[in-house]
């Protein structure tokens, strides 16, 4: 039986690396080792980050990526592997979110969710696994959300989005199988990050409230965003013949006082 083992050098594509869980991922994959390609809609950010990457001692660059047009992925992936190698990591993490009543919410907005939350994934798996399968290894590893399995109400569009990725990902990773290559999901509950900063403040009051009413929040703790990038090191970093997913991290609540 033929073994293949791992490259010691395994770079690494982040798309939605511009804030939050990309942004905190790609730091902890290049701390880890990893030449790391930083990409979103807001290059300037991914720029800066890279820049400080690079500062530390780690490999970056950065390029400008928009999952929601194929032009835009297919470019992005040639430049990543043009400037680091063969791309061994993938990290699909761009994320689209917003509130609203689902009948009220426009069709065309609930799309654009739909487009860049689960298509848009599916970009970035046309556009990188072909040469992992070929290589016969690899890793790409899907940023989900707990709303996947417990809808959350008022993000109508996030949660049929999420609900369809992980459907997609476990179509994905049993065709996948016997190629070397890894799909994983690694599904964050509630976590600090710049998706829904943007929202009408009382827009989000009232969401979270919903939240409370309908027990999705049983406490006050959320994530910080290097938990999530913390568990997707973990997933890429299993040795050959493991396959770590799906991995689901939650804020632990507050210790009561006895």
């Amino acid at each position: 039986m033929t073994r293949y083992h791992q490259p010691t050098r395994r770079p690494a594509a982040i798309a939605g690396a511009s804030s939050g869980i990309g942004a905190e991922t790609a730091q902890a994959l290049a701390a880890a080792g990893h030449p790391v390609a930083l990409g979103a809609r807001r290059v300037d950010r991914c720029e800066e980050l890279a820049a400080a990457i690079r500062a530390d001692g780690g490999e970056a660059v950065a390029h400008a990526l928009d999952v929601a047009d194929d032009a835009s992925v297919a470019d992005f992936a040639a430049k990543a592997a043009a400037d680091l190698g063969d791309i061994e990591v993938v990290i699909s993490n761009a994320g689209l979110l917003g509130p609203g009543t689902l009948i009220e919410v426009e069709s065309e907005r609930f799309a654009r969710e739909l487009d860049v939350n689960l298509v848009g994934a599916h970009r970035l798996v046309r556009a990188f696994v072909p040469a992992m399968v070929e290589r016969r290894r690899g890793d790409i590893v899907f940023v989900s959300s707990d709303v996947a399995l417990r809808a959350r109400p008022f993000m109508s569009a996030y949660t049929a989005s999420k609900a369809g990725l992980e459907g997609m990902v476990n179509a994905l990773q049993m065709e996948l199988e016997g190629t070397g290559v890894r799909a994983s999901i690694v599904r964050p509950g509630p976590t600090w990050s710049e998706m829904g900063m943007d929202w009408d403040a009382d827009a989000a009051a009232f969401v979270l409230n919903q939240w409370v009413k309908w027990g999705h929040a049983r406490h006050s703790h959320f994530l910080k965003a290097r938990a999530i990038a913390d568990a997707i090191t973990t997933v890429v970093s299993a040795p050959r013949g493991v396959h770590i997913s799906p991995v689901d991290v939650n804020p632990e609540a507050p210790v009561e006082d006895q």
